[in-house]
């Protein structure tokens, strides 16, 4: 599918779905006060981003 002049497939969608689940759950560790594990899942959650920046 093409978008905006940028072509998306199943994995590009898969991953940032995936990057916005992660930082759903960077909110909810914030808001329990548990800021080591934010930090660990908004690491992952970049990671997920970038990957399905780079495979567009």
């Amino acid at each position: 599918m093409t978008i905006g002049g940028l072509e998306f497939s199943y994995g590009n969608v898969l991953l940032f779905g995936l990057a916005v689940f992660l930082l759903m759950g960077v909110i909810s560790f914030i808001r329990q006060g548990l800021k080591i594990a934010a930090v660990v899942v908004f690491a992952l959650m970049a990671l997920a981003f970038t990957a399905g920046v780079l495979r567009l």
